[in-house]
């Protein structure tokens, strides 16, 4: 799966089709959780909602075709406050800020009273995926190599190591580093190849490497000699690659603390029943979960001097200093 292909994970959708809601390759539920309310968009319905290792689903029981869909990406701020349930009153629910090309907040509450699994584990799954950034994103100068040897990732196995300059090939990406300067490297996922190629270059016959356009669009390319170890290496890549393709690994790892029983990819199957997906009163449902009113897009920058930078213009009304008195 190409990178500028895959949305799970970067994107918030409202209202998708039950295809969109199955895992992707490589998308694995991690947790289920039976009843819980959509407090702010749907208040007063109950649904399920599900974390995944690339995005956060919620989805009503009467009627699945009203549903979300939130990148992990996405999430801004995870955090706990009070919020007026019409099913369970004013009780403590999960706040979720998170901006795709606008800003959302959505409220969840979970209906099983006692339980706190619907904060620990969004919060626990969005940090593990928060803190595996490396399987997914391309890294230029990291802290990529120690004592002249690559630092591999949990999950990760080197499968070649090459010394021009130095190349690493691991199921999960290729790393080079130049031998006089280590910190002068790159970490390319195959999660963000999007080509790869043999093509002559001013420096002669060169594996070229072509990222996403979510990375970057970089145009990567790596000498080797003689040309027979060239074409051996851009095999053994594009066969990784394909294999990596077919089961990609996004590197969330996380454990429920209360075993549940095993999640199966195909547990959103028939949750649509025949079902027909109206795209009418979309705009409503979109417009519910602005995080800042009926806003459509972020105000310009203005410079505060209270804070000595630059700033969203604020709302009519509101000051700086009314908006550090809110917090506790």
């Amino acid at each position: 799966m190409a990178s500028d292909n895959m949305w799970e994970d970067v994107d918030i959708k409202f209202d998708i089709t039950a295809s969109q809601m199955q895992p992707c390759p490589g998308e694995k539920i991690i947790d289920i959780l039976e009843s819980v309310e959509d407090t702010k968009g749907n208040n007063g319905e109950r649904g399920r909602l599900l974390v995944t290792n690339l995005r956060i689903i919620w989805h009503s029981h009467v009627i699945p075709r009203v549903n979300l869909s939130i990148g992990l990406n996405c999430i801004i701020n995870l955090s706990t406050k009070f919020a007026n349930s019409k099913l369970r009153g004013n009780i403590e629910a999960l706040y979720v800020l998170a901006k795709s090309q606008t800003r959302f907040e959505f409220i969840f509450t979970n209906l099983v009273s006692g339980s706190s699994r619907l904060f620990t584990s969004v919060i626990a799954i969005h940090r593990a995926y928060d803190t595996s950034r490396m399987y997914r994103q391309l890294k230029l100068r990291g802290a990529l190599v120690d004592n002249k040897e690559l630092k591999l990732l949990p999950l990760e196995e080197l499968c070649s190591k090459g010394n021009l300059g130095v190349f690493y090939i691991t199921n999960i990406r290729v790393v080079w580093n130049a031998t006089m300067n280590e910190s002068f490297n790159v970490s390319i996922p195959y999660l963000q190849m999007k080509n790869l190629k043999i093509r002559d270059s001013k420096f002669g016959i060169a594996l070229v490497i072509e990222s996403s356009s979510q990375s970057g669009s970089y145009v990567l390319g790596f000498r080797i000699d003689p040309k027979e170890k060239l074409e051996e290496v851009s095999k053994e890549i594009t066969s990784l690659l394909r294999v990596f393709r077919a089961d990609p690994q996004f590197g969330v790892q996380y454990e429920l603390e209360s075993k549940i029983s095993k999640v199966q990819p195909s547990v959103m199957q028939n949750v649509f029943d025949d079902v027909e997906i109206d795209e009418e009163g979309q705009s409503d449902a979109f417009a519910a979960y602005f995080a800042d009113g009926n806003k459509e897009r972020d105000r310009e920058p203005v410079f505060s001097d209270h804070l000595g930078l630059a700033i969203e213009k604020l709302p009519e009304g509101v000051t700086v200093q009314s908006l550090w008195s809110v917090l506790p």
